[in-house]
């Protein structure tokens, strides 16, 4: 009989399992999620789930897109959905080679790193999942989704792959410059966090859709920087910042950030992390970089806890005494 799996139309036998198609095609059973027409099938069911003439399958698994232990609790630390985390760095896993994958996490001292998903390869091949260190956070995005029924569809696969409850929300059907669709985000944060999602929705800053996402239940607030992938900094600073004042939900600085010391300027402005991705996937040394990224996060957080120094919009002021026995 016939079935489509993945996109592709391909032969199996009648009366066949899900579980025995699977194994038979080199599937890694704990690492891909299945949708059969459209629903998920849990891995209990697998066993007993039995193909059918033009059944429509999809086979997914976490592709690119820290430090273990428990954090001490008693330093400033980012809380996200009740869990909490030492490390202010979320990074990014897009753009690697897996083998650096676990160089540039151990580098960041990063807790929490996204995953994009893809349709599962067979035959077991190499799974981003094996080269995370133990004790890291994972974030699937929602990458590719253009409205929030998709985002939500991704997120439920993402959970059945078995990376939790955490999801950041990325919805854009603009495909050259990848803004994010602050409407469709609003919708998709509603019916995940109703479904016990810890959401992280990503968006343009804007005041009144980041008062409707703290409304809808999100974990934070995440705007971004630059376009995605572009590297160009802050472009957008007055209007974080002007979230960061208003919003009592951490707001976390995602996408353009380019190099170190614009990790730095944000969270010397009050950002409660930085998320990147292209500044270090893209670096000439990707774990230095990772690390340069890990200081300059934890210097402007320190710099912003400090409190930083006064600006005089005219003049000078001597941080030396001028001296009297200087003829004038």
């Amino acid at each position: 009989m016939e079935i489509t799996a993945c996109g592709k139309q391909v032969s199996c036998r009648e009366g066949i399992s899900l579980q025995k198609w699977l194994e038979e095609n080199g599937y890694v059973i704990g690492r891909i999620a299945v949708e059969r027409n459209g629903e998920i099938v849990s891995k209990e069911q697998y066993a007993d789930c039995i193909l059918l003439e033009q059944d429509e399958l999809e086979v997914v698994e976490f592709m690119g897109g820290g430090a273990s232990g428990l954090p001490d609790e008693s330093k400033d630390c980012l809380v996200l959905g009740g869990h909490t985390f030492e490390s202010r760095f979320i990074l990014g896993s897009g753009k690697y080679s897996l083998d650096l994958i676990k160089a540039a996490v151990n580098q960041a001292g990063a807790q929490i790193i996204t995953l994009a998903l893809r349709r599962a390869n067979q035959g077991g091949m190499a799974n981003i999942l094996d080269y995370i260190p133990d004790g890291v956070t994972l974030l699937p995005n929602t990458s590719g989704a253009r409205n929030a029924d998709e985002a939500v569809r991704i997120a439920k696969l993402a959970r059945e792959v078995g990376c939790g409850d955490f999801v950041k929300i990325e919805i854009m059907r603009d495909s050259k410059y990848l803004l994010p669709d602050n409407a469709e985000t609003v919708k998709a944060t509603e019916l995940l966090v109703k479904e016990g999602f810890v959401v992280m929705p990503y968006m343009y800053p804007d005041l009144n859709v980041a008062r409707d996402l703290k409304d809808a239940g999100a974990a934070c607030i995440m705007p971004l920087g630059a376009p995605i992938g572009s590297n160009k900094g802050l472009c957008t600073k007055e209007f974080i910042q002007i979230l960061i004042d208003e919003i009592d939900l951490p707001i976390i600085v995602d996408a353009g950030i380019g190099c170190p010391s614009q990790a730095c300027e944000a969270m010397e402005m009050g950002a409660a992390a930085v998320m990147a991705n292209t500044a270090v996937a893209t670096a000439g040394d990707i774990p230095q970089m990772a690390d340069a990224f890990r200081l300059a996060i934890q210097a402007g957080r320190k710099a912003y806890l400090s409190g930083l120094g006064r600006v005089l919009e005219k003049g000078g002021s001597a941080s030396s005494p001028l001296t009297g026995f200087l003829r004038q």
